[in-house]
């Protein structure tokens, strides 16, 4: 029984083998947040933008503007500079890496 044992366990594992997941659109980029106080949904200017608009949390929902998108963006990069610099964004908290921003739409 004990010689069975090492085969069995073999043959669970190979049958574990990693599935393929499903194609996602060329253009879809995901992003996982480092906690869960953010929703980032989306690149701001593109889709490979470090910037994503982020979407409504318990921590975000004090942030949100109707006149303004909620952007975040990791902390320490060019990329949040340029979003300052580019649409007056502004700072209105930090978490977990990221430094949230609200830009102005109009």
């Amino acid at each position: 029984m004990k010689q069975l044992a090492p085969t069995a366990f073999a043959l669970v594992l190979a049958g574990c083998q990693d599935m393929p997941l499903e194609t996602e659109a060329a253009d879809t980029v995901v992003r996982t947040p480092t906690n869960e106080n953010l929703r980032l949904v989306r690149g701001y200017r593109s889709t490979d933008d470090d910037c994503q608009i982020t979407g409504e949390t318990a921590f975000t929902v004090d942030f949100l503007d109707d006149a303004a998108d909620l952007v975040s963006c990791p902390e320490g990069g060019s990329a949040a500079q340029s979003l300052v610099d580019m649409y007056g964004a502004r700072q209105v908290a930090e978490t977990g890496g990221y430094a949230v921003y609200s830009v102005p739409r109009r």
